[in-house]
């Protein structure tokens, strides 16, 4: 609850700016993803990543999760493939930050977005996953989270969609990927931006 707050009033007291994207790798047993993270759109997303990566929590984390829209009940089916970290997709980790709907960003789940797991309205943490499609169920007022609010978009693979569709396609049962993809490291490749010590003053 203290996160949320202090995030909150910091989006309140710095209202979003020009930021250059962050580019992050995500690297992986089986090879690296780039990311290039839109701070000046999602800016507590994409902080609360770079708070995660820089304090070395997606260290040995891994791909656990594949949904496959051909072949998902749901009757708003999606294509993702979903990260946690050791200690699992509902750590309390960091404490739980507000959602940033894509209503008020402007992003949306297009192929190759990465955005927050949650499960209600300000309550994601550390697990993140990453859209193969186009995917519009997941934005604000789609039918894939029951409260229509949507999840929270904050930047895109700009290298490595290939291998994130592999990892998409590995045997799974019930959604769990039978051999995990273990994630070595995310390391940053570009300087945090200035508004994340606004946001998020206790991270390293």
């Amino acid at each position: 609850m203290i996160a949320t707050t202090l995030a909150a009033a910091a989006l309140v007291a710095f209202p979003p700016r020009e930021e250059p994207p962050v580019r992050a790798v995500i690297q992986t047993d089986l090879g690296p993803v780039t990311l290039s993270l839109d701070a000046r759109n999602a800016p507590v997303s994409t902080c609360n990543f770079l708070r995660y990566a820089r304090a070395g929590q997606y260290r040995d984390a891994r791909f656990f999760r594949t949904v496959v829209a051909a072949t998902n009940a749901s009757p708003y089916p999606i294509d993702v493939i979903q990260a946690e970290t050791t200690a699992g997709s509902d750590d309390p980790g960091l404490g739980p930050i507000p959602l940033e709907r894509t209503r008020d960003t402007g992003l949306s789940h297009v192929a190759g977005t990465i955005s927050m797991a949650r499960n209600g309205p300000d309550t994601a943490t550390s697990s993140f996953f990453i859209v193969t499609e186009d995917t519009p169920a997941l934005d604000f007022g789609g039918g894939r989270s029951p409260d229509g609010q949507g999840f929270a978009a904050f930047g895109q693979v700009v290298e490595g969609l290939d291998l994130v569709r592999t990892i998409q396609r590995r045997p799974a049962v019930n959604e769990q990927l039978v051999t995990p993809v273990r994630i070595t490291d995310i390391v940053l490749r570009s300087p945090v931006p200035d508004i994340c010590a606004a946001i998020f003053p206790e991270a390293p």
